[in-house]
């Protein structure tokens, strides 16, 4: 017995990695304890750099390769010189590996949340949470990565729920 193509697709190693950054971000995003926030954010962006080598995604590998060192790095504190590095690593990383406005995308998306984490607080750093998740979402989606489309969605609803709840109850 065979598996359809389709099927076989949804099961192949490239998007069971996809899977496993799903599962670990969505457990990254239940914890209440910093340092585990920031540790399951590392193991979510490994598996997502294998899933977007698996995909032959060099810019979006580059990127979370980048966000996984800053969220090991932010174990150690929230330096503003530390952001600037971060958002310096990655404009040099889509300089060397851009192959056209998409290959920008998480670039982009790892700048804008280097910025929010490191420079910005409350709701104006929730606001630039969702665009570069957004940017990530055409990402994933553009590239067929369910997973990461999946989480990014997931991610984007959760913030603009919080956001409007702030909306709803300012202070």
């Amino acid at each position: 017995m065979t598996i359809a193509p389709d099927l076989a697709w949804l099961l192949s190693p490239t998007q069971l990695s996809g899977y496993a950054a799903f599962v670990l971000g969505m457990a990254c995003f239940a914890q209440t304890n910093d340092r585990r926030f920031k540790l399951f954010m590392a193991a979510e962006c490994g598996a997502y750099i294998l899933h977007f080598a698996l995909l032959g995604q060099a810019t979006a590998v580059a990127s979370t390769a980048v966000s996984m060192l800053r969220s090991l790095a932010s174990l150690r504190g929230r330096r503003p010189a530390l952001g600037l590095c971060f958002v310096a690593l990655s404009l040099a990383c889509g300089v060397w590996l851009a192959e056209g406005w998409q290959s920008l995308l998480p670039i982009a998306a790892s700048c804008i949340g280097t910025t929010a984490l490191f420079f910005m607080h409350g709701r104006r750093m929730r606001a630039w949470m969702l665009l570069g998740t957004l940017l990530w979402l055409v990402n994933n989606l553009a590239v067929g990565s369910i997973g990461g489309s999946l989480l990014e969605a997931c991610l984007a609803l959760s913030n603009l729920r919080t956001i409007w709840r702030w909306r709803e109850h300012p202070g």
